[in-house]
């Protein structure tokens, strides 16, 4: 089951996570100004948040990494072929 955590120490109230989630997994304190999950439910992994966090103080665990082989030339020379 996928995990998400935010660091309190390391999130610095930026709410770019918030921003950039497709479905909305995020909530913020506004008394704290820290970001927490709202919904892990609704997280679809697509670890935009992690990767937009200036801090890196978003981190998920036990999430399936598809390769963007469309990205790697050697692969995409070799499937050229049947395309």
């Amino acid at each position: 089951m996928l995990e998400m955590t935010i660091n309190d120490k390391a999130c610095r109230g930026c709410q770019l996570c918030l921003d950039v989630c497709p479905t909305e997994c995020f909530s913020f304190d506004v008394q704290t100004c820290k970001a927490g999950v709202a919904i892990l439910e609704n997280c679809i992994a697509c670890l935009s948040c992690a990767f937009i966090c200036p801090s890196g103080a978003i981190s998920h665990r036990n999430h399936h990494e598809v390769k963007n082989f469309y990205r790697n030339i050697e692969f995409s020379r070799r499937m050229e072929r049947f395309l």
